[in-house]
């Protein structure tokens, strides 16, 4: 059940046997979440960190006027809101945009973990870290690229971080958004969502049927993207 964060926290370094078996006893609540619920709502004091065993999920934030802002994705194998464990507030919230299989690891025994396992601990900081990285990718996709580019980095993204743990298929991969909720990613309307996609059709750089994206030309795309993966710290060394 927990080969995705093995993964996920194994391509940056080795996990011993040991390890795995402390994270395992750290998780405890098992839950199913229905697309479109909460699984960490804003404001809130969590007393555990959530694991997503399967699905997707995002952060997002909400305005006064109800936009949404959708500022990641998280796959499998990701801890959504580690950083509660110590910012303890929520100051966003988390969505299932799948039905999602999470497992709780409980605050106190990630801070037992910090006491007793400090290789362990640096990888859980890392995984933070590389959250951190990714929202600045963001941030620099929404303010300086085009949207074509914007959705093309996005894919090479995604495609990257699932073929990790695992979750793509050759040069293919599962996206189960609507095209309402891909606007909320990239900050646009819907009829314009349409159009960038149709246009990086056209290029015949990818087909995009049934939320299956196939990847026909992965070098033009991470041209167009001007995609570079150093910020998801894939290169495995001692940590």
């Amino acid at each position: 059940m927990l080969e995705s964060l093995y993964l996920n926290l194994g391509q940056h370094d080795a996990l011993s046997e040991e390890e795995k078996a402390l994270l395992a006893g750290a998780m405890s609540l098992e839950k199913y979440v229905a697309a479109g619920e909460d699984i960490v709502t804003e404001g809130a004091r969590p007393i555990h960190s959530t694991l997503i065993v399967d699905g997707l999920a995002a952060r997002y934030k909400v305005l006064e006027d109800g936009g949404r802002q959708f500022t990641s994705l998280q796959v499998a194998g990701d801890f959504v809101d580690l950083h509660a464990f110590l910012l303890k507030t929520m100051d966003h919230g988390i969505i299932a945009l799948s039905p999602c299989h999470v497992l709780a690891a409980e605050h106190g025994k990630l801070k037992a973990i910090t006491e007793q396992a400090p290789h362990l601990t640096r990888l859980l900081w890392l995984d933070t870290l590389v959250d951190g990285a990714i929202h600045r990718e963001w941030i620099v996709a929404m303010g300086r690229r085009s949207k074509i580019s914007h959705l093309a980095h996005l894919i090479c993204e995604l495609f990257v971080r699932l073929q990790v743990v695992k979750k793509t298929r050759d040069m293919s991969f599962h996206l189960p958004l609507s095209q309402a909720e891909l606007a909320d990613v990239l900050g646009l309307s819907v009829v314009h969502m349409n159009r960038v996609i149709g246009t990086l059709r056209r290029m015949n750089v990818i087909n995009w049927t049934s939320h299956r994206i196939v990847i026909l030309d992965w070098e033009r795309l991470v041209a167009i993207a001007e995609f570079d993966p150093t910020y998801l710290s894939m290169t495995r060394e001692p940590r």
